[in-house]
């Protein structure tokens, strides 16, 4: 009976070392695991393309370098010269050459040299025919992007240089409805029936993209530049400016570099990059000065988004400047197929043109879901709206509700300084069915806001070490 007993208590001693072992590793694995090692090993694993050391300048395809002669051909020309021979580089000198919209193709680095501005035709003809393409969120067939890349692998565009859309208050821009942007009542714009009430409907009853044709006789701005389906796609140094709509628009990409880019463009819609659709992002050192959102995720606009049903995940977005906008890193409001894994880090936003830092949109049309978003070390220094705001009632077209119900979960801001808060601290509106969910702020100090808080059906925010107007939250 001894001996029985002495062996349970030894089987008792060793259960509980196991329990206590494992308990002690996974706390270790606890402690040293946070979200930005997940962001760490995104980046890790989005590798530059590579090329060979062949270089094709367009200058001998018969460019000429004056503002004014149409340099569409001779592009075209280095371009299917650089494939033919398997990649490379294709250069583009200094000067200033005037062209239609560039393709580009696989294993091509399209190179702006220091001193090298590319003009865009205001032509519009030049931007046909058709291709497939999207507006807000929805796909049709309509004007080229000005720089565009369907179904490739391994491009670039990078250097010194600037592209500049020469979109202004007499070319794209008016077609917006704005009188800002140069809109005359009575002449066409994008919200005639003919334009967005018809690619709606289209999206709505499911229509083939090849039957939603647009382009000439219409009234849709084209995008700046489009990797369309494309994987390992590098955009490195350039400086874009005067875009017709949004600026950089990777859609249905994996892996993805946005580096030490420059946008410079205060017109209409000019966010400054959305990545949509896509998975393993990387935006850096980049400066965004923009007419809309400096960084915009998105994943299609009601049916089309539901339909395509592809998050947007893994974007990791760091040391950039965002100056004027109407918001720093916002997620929507075209996200029907939702977006999760969003790393916000070592960024400053500060502008009294600045409407917000970080902002998440959608309604009940839209749907979708925004999930672990995490933001940390970040320098406001003037908002005018909010530092964060979720909004769950978005709407810029009329009435935005439909029966499609936003989850927004996982919210987490950390180590956040703010000299100037604008209207709100923190400006949250939920869904009475449908809480925002585990919002949290961790070392946030926001000076000078006009109202502490304005949150609605939100499970409370937690607070660490947290004030607003020095008040300890």
């Amino acid at each position: 009976m001894e001996t029985k007993n002495s062996m349970r208590n030894i089987i008792y001693f060793l259960a509980i070392v196991i329990v206590l072992t494992s308990c002690k590793e996974n706390k270790k694995v606890q402690v040293e695991t946070s979200p930005f090692d997940v962001a760490d090993k995104i980046i890790d694993g989005i590798k530059n393309p590579e090329f060979p050391d062949s270089t094709f300048n367009i200058l001998d395809f018969g460019a000429v370098a004056d503002g004014e002669t149409n340099n569409s051909e001779a592009i075209k020309k280095a371009i299917d010269s650089c494939s033919k021979a398997g990649g490379g580089k294709v250069i583009i000198p200094a000067g200033q050459f005037l062209t239609g919209p560039i393709h580009l193709k696989s294993n091509i680095n399209l190179h702006l040299e220091e001193g090298a501005e590319v003009l865009f035709s205001k032509n519009h003809e030049d931007y046909l025919p058709v291709v497939h393409t999207s507006y807000e969120g929805q796909e049709l067939m309509n004007y080229s992007p000005l720089i565009y890349a369907y179904k490739q692998k391994n491009i670039a565009i990078t250097g010194k240089g600037v592209f500049n859309g020469q979109a202004s208050n007499t070319n794209w821009w008016p077609w917006c409805s704005k009188e800002e942007y140069g809109y005359i009542e009575g002449t066409p714009q994008q919200k005639d029936e003919h334009n967005l009430p018809r690619l709606w409907e289209m999206a709505e009853n499911n229509t083939p993209v090849s039957e939603r044709i647009f382009g000439e006789g219409y009234q849709l701005r084209p995008q700046f530049i489009q990797p369309f389906e494309c994987e390992n796609v590098l955009i490195q140094g350039v400086t874009f400016t005067n875009a017709p709509f949004w600026v950089i628009h990777p859609i249905k990409c994996n892996n993805v570099r946005v580096d030490g880019v420059t946008v410079n463009s205060h017109g209409p819609n000019n966010d400054g990059c959305d990545p949509e659709y896509s998975k393993n992002v990387h935006i850096t050192n980049c400066v965004f000065n923009t007419g809309d959102d400096c960084i915009a995720i998105k994943s299609g606009r009601n049916n089309d988004g539901r339909v395509v049903n592809i998050p947007s995940e893994n974007i990791v977005v760091e040391n950039c400047d965002m100056k004027d906008g109407h918001g720093g890193v916002v997620m929507g409001s075209e996200i029907s197929a939702g977006v999760r894994n969003v790393y916000v880090r070592n960024c400053k936003m500060d502008s009294p043109e600045l409407d917000r830092a970080i902002r998440i949109k959608t309604n009940t049309l839209r749907g979708g879901f925004v999930e672990n978003v995490f933001v940390k070390n970040i320098q406001v220094g003037q908002v005018k709206e909010s530092v964060l705001r979720i909004n769950t009632y978005y709407g810029i077209y009329g009435t935005q509700e439909g029966g499609f119900m936003p989850t927004i979960k996982n919210i987490h801001l950390e180590d956040i300084t703010v000299e100037n808060g604008g209207k709100y601290g923190i400006l949250i509106k939920g869904r009475p069915e449908k809480l925002v969910e585990n919002v949290t702020l961790t070392n946030v100090h926001i000076k000078k806001a006009e109202t502490d808080l304005s949150v609605e059906n939100s499970e409370p925010i937690k607070f660490k070490n947290t004030t607003i107007n020095g008040k300890q939250y």
